[in-house]
């Protein structure tokens, strides 16, 4: 499951750069640590952080079953769509909040296929 494994690598980058944005963010604006309110640009910053890790116990595991229990194939281009769709959120989320939807709901559509994808491939098996 090459493709899964190489999603998940992006998945860990694409999360450590969110660390290392409000670490930038924190630094710039003068928000000192342990306080997660201040400048509104760090603020945004901190919720694509927290944002991307509440998605990740969902993405995570829904990306290895669907690639286990139906196709390692499609389970990395959709999970490839997934990081893309997360970049797109957090340049606009930091941008504009207002905006960020354009990135978050194709996003969550992504994590929602690779649902559907595991439990149709484990209806298949189940079958078998």
């Amino acid at each position: 499951m090459y493709y899964a494994a190489a999603v998940t690598l992006l998945a860990a980058l694409l999360y450590a750069g969110s660390i290392l944005l409000v670490g930038w963010a924190r630094w710039r604006y003068g928000v000192k640590a342990p306080a997660v309110s201040g400048h509104p640009v760090f603020e945004r910053a901190h919720r694509v952080q927290a944002n991307t890790l509440e998605q990740m116990p969902i993405f995570l595991p829904s990306l290895w079953l669907a690639a286990w229990l139906y196709s390692d194939a499609a389970a990395g281009a959709i999970g490839l769509l997934f990081i893309a769709f997360r970049v797109l959120y957090a340049v606009l989320y930091l941008a504009d909040s207002e905006k960020r939807g354009w990135g978050y709901v194709p996003g969550a559509l992504c994590m929602l296929a690779l649902w559907i994808l595991a439990v149709w491939g484990l209806a298949e098996r189940a079958t078998l």
